[in-house]
């Protein structure tokens, strides 16, 4: 039988018989000394066999314990997390040796948490003067003494070990043995009380009865030193590295026992968690069946009760939930106030008052101490983290705000500079367009339902703008053109000839064109604003002065669509068919650009020509500008507002002021830096200059009658226009000539009603200083003593 285990030890058979069934005993009598083999009984034998397999198995472990913590070792220290699991405190109807060292376990680890947790808080409350309710708890330390004491009185693992060291020959009769020596030694203890087959403990979490009953025959876990040098005996090396023991013959006493084992590792563990901060965390099993919703509340309250919870949530209620070092609470809650950021120049305490008065805690739900802030109820310490949270996303927020800005201006200015380059060494471009922000919807279509029904309900808009288109007989209509990723519609509007809505104007679908059956643009090489939309049946005569963006949108999405680039055509004749209607003929029409005076086109029709005179623009090379590369005219710069420059009103009356008519000779705005020196030409309509008589004077056109600033008929607006800046003074004197202005100037076209503090409203005519003009659109300038913001498309040069 024991060939097998002999060849798996590497020992010799015959001699692990020996040490397995006998023992070697010293025996001294005055000054000598003999060994005496003891032939052991049946009941001794199987405890040596139980002994030795136990001490392999735990050796075993241990090796791989070992190993494991050699392998993570580093040469240097380094904080660390520990994680501890350890059987429950044990109450069952019958309660035996394991329960009984369990609960041993368990009272020396309360001990730690009595030693850690309660009284060092307690004791932290009266160091830092702390006013708090003293709250009576149990300490164990009497419980553990009852249990692992040596002498004075013996503890009970002290009496268990002499007796099963006295009747080591024998189990029969040790276990009553030990009863009776346990009542004699701590039978007047106040924690102990026995009864006839057992004893009683009063533990931290209640009284626990044991059986004593195999007490004395699971403690002799008995590792005599016979069968540690036949270990090392084996002819493996494993093995024998697991017993290293150096066995002295003269000091061979007696082995050590399970209880002693446990009690020295417990104390080994209560040394090192004392150098730690430990952490508890309790587990608690609603049932025993593992299943959920399966409550069994007597099971749990029981559990609660045994953990010891309830003394540990009476100390915590009478106590502080939160307490931290003031410069540490400094540190954590100074971003709630600007006083404490980004660091607190005074008295530390009192940068915890002020933090703690800001987010208006109640005063008895803190004290200050020495050193430290105790904060009571966790909803205080809550509202403090929540405080905190909301500041970080405010701030979060201006710099996602921040980011999101400087992309969208990134991507603003890539898609002006894609747009460009489609136009770039083909066409003249024009000094105010160039730098000129993309809008994409200049119609307000989310207000605007009469255009909208005619789209699918979420189809998205990459344009929508007024335009002008020519017919036939080269006679300008309006039309609403809207661009979508899949479709270009032409809206206009026709008056209702019969129905309940007869004689309104109503909205007309006039066309709806896939963007696939466009078949190229074609625009001229010169600065105008006119391009023709060829399709498979009828062309399409266009202008609009954001023919770049719309173009660029339309080559974009066509490519998408079909895979290939938009064909573009730049040339000074153009051709485009026009569909044949009734008696009308169909055909091409012609249209010829020449050069001529000024940025505005003139139009001359003959027949089917159309001719074109427009003035030189900026080179067919010129690119746009990056924000901020123009520097502006006089002083520092200025920012402009966050939101882009409005554009200029449509239509033939918007916002009060009357439109400029085509071909009125007035030079446009401009915000392309050129390198000559620029000139000012003569207003449109002088005021009348002020008499040196007694006539009255002319008032400032901001005391005109301003009832023409009102949203009248179409028309009325212009006659009141020309009417107040037509009237004359009264004859007089020749009047003094007017100082000549020192810088730049404009005239207003439109009104502007400024939207922020550092904005500048005025009103249609209104001559401006310019101060500064910015490639962004808004420039800055002097009006009636005030200087502002102001839309540059909003005006016009003079």
């Amino acid at each position: 039988a024991l060939a097998f285990p002999a060849y798996l030890l590497g020992v010799d058979q015959e001699r692990l018989n020996e040490k397995v069934t006998s023992r070697k005993m010293d025996s001294k009598w005055g000054g000598r000394s003999e060994s005496i083999t003891v032939t052991l009984n049946v009941e001794q034998a199987a405890y040596t066999r139980d002994a030795l397999a136990k001490g392999l198995y735990a050796r075993v472990f241990d090796f791989l314990v070992e190993s494991i913590n050699r392998a993570m070792q580093k040469p240097n220290e380094e904080y660390s997390v520990g994680v501890l699991d350890i059987y429950g405190f044990e109450i069952f109807q019958k309660n035996g040796f394991e329960q009984f060292c369990i609960n041993f376990v368990n009272e020396k680890l309360q001990q730690i948490f009595i030693e850690l947790t309660l009284k060092a808080e307690q004791e932290e409350y009266v160091q830092e003067g702390i006013k708090w309710t003293q709250i009576q708890y149990f300490n164990n330390k009497v419980v553990c003494d009852l249990i692992e004491n040596k002498l004075n009185p013996p503890g009970i693992m002290s009496v268990l070990d002499d007796v099963c060291a006295t009747m080591h020959a024998t189990g029969e009769g040790a276990d009553q043995t030990l009863l009776q020596k346990l009542q004699a030694a701590v039978g007047t203890h106040e924690h102990f009380n026995s009864w006839s087959s057992g004893f009683v403990i009063h533990h931290y979490a209640g009284k626990v009865s044991y059986d004593v009953n195999g007490f004395c025959e699971r403690n002799r876990d008995v590792l005599f030193t016979d069968l540690i040098e036949l270990m090392q005996s084996s002819e493996y090396g494993f093995i024998r590295m697991l017993f290293p023991e150096k066995l002295d013959s003269d000091k061979k006493g007696r082995p050590t026992t399970a209880g002693s084992k446990i009690k020295k590792q417990a104390n080994d563990l209560v040394n090192t968690l004392m150098k730690c901060t430990p952490h508890y965390i309790r587990c608690i099993k609603p049932n025993e069946t593992k299943k959920p919703r399966d409550w069994e509340e007597s099971r749990v309250k029981h559990q609660v009760e045994y953990l010891g919870l309830k003394e540990n949530i009476r100390v915590r209620r009478a106590g502080f939930a939160y307490r931290r070092l003031f410069h540490k609470f400094l540190q954590r809650y100074a971003i709630l106030t600007p006083e404490t950021w980004p660091s607190w120049r005074g008295d530390e305490r009192q940068g915890v008052q002020h933090l703690l008065r800001s987010v208006n805690m109640d005063p008895d739900q803190y004290q200050m101490g020495r050193s430290k802030v105790f904060v009571k109820n966790p909803e205080s310490l809550f509202l403090l983290e929540e405080m905190r949270e909301r500041k970080f996303d405010s701030f979060a927020r201006v710099i996602q705000k921040a980011w999101r800005r400087h992309v969208a201006i990134r991507k603003y200015e890539q898609m002006r500079e894609e747009a460009a380059s489609i136009l770039y060494n083909f066409k003249e471009r024009r000094r105010n367009s160039i730098n000129r922000n993309f809008v994409g919807d200049y119609l307000g279509m989310e207000e605007r339902p009469e255009l909208r029904q005619f789209l699918a309900k979420r189809e998205r808009i990459d344009f929508a703008d007024s335009v002008t288109k020519y017919d036939r007989r080269f006679k300008p209509i309006k039309r609403d053109f809207i661009l979508t990723p899949k479709y270009f519609y032409l809206i206009g509007r026709e008056k209702v000839k019969k129905g309940p809505e007869k004689g309104q104007i109503k909205e007309v679908l006039k066309k709806k064109v896939e963007l696939q059956a466009v078949s190229g643009v074609s625009l001229s090489t010169r600065q105008d604003d006119f391009f023709i939309l060829h399709e498979n049946d009828a062309d399409n005569f266009l202008e609009s002065i954001f023919k770049t963006e719309l173009i660029s949108l339309l080559c974009k999405r066509f490519e998408e669509i079909t895979r290939s680039k938009l064909p573009l055509s730049f040339k000074d004749t153009l051709q485009f068919r026009v569909k044949k209607e009734g008696w009308g003929g169909g055909g091409t029409r012609n249209v010829t650009f020449v050069r001529g005076q000024g940025d505005v086109a003139a139009l001359k029709a003959g027949g089917k020509t159309l001719t074109v005179s427009i003035g030189d623009g900026l080179p067919r090379n010129a690119k746009p500008t990056r924000k901020g590369a123009a520097q502006g005219r006089g002083g520092s710069r200025c920012p402009a507002p966050s939101r882009s420059a409005p554009s200029a009103p449509r239509g033939a009356c918007r916002n009060g002021g009357p439109q400029i008519p085509r071909g009125d000779g007035r030079a446009q705005r401009d915000t392309y830096r050129m390198p000559q020196k620029q000139t000012r030409g003569p207003p449109a309509a002088a005021l009348p200059a002020r008499s040196s008589g007694h006539q009255p004077k002319a008032r400032p056109p901001s005391e005109h009658n301003m009832d023409f600033l009102n949203v009248p008929d179409q028309g009325v607006a212009g006659v009141q226009r020309r009417r107040s800046v037509g009237q004359r003074p009264p004859p007089a004197r020749r009047p003094k000539p007017q100082p000549r202005p020192e810088g730049p100037r404009c005239r207003a076209l439109y009104q502007y009603i400024g939207q922020d503090v550092d904005e500048l409203s005025f009103n249609v005519g209104d001559v401006i200083d310019i101060l500064m003009e910015d490639a962004s659109g808004w420039w800055k300038g002097h009006l009636h003593g005030k200087e502002g913001l102001f839309p540059g498309n909003y005006v016009q040069r003079i």
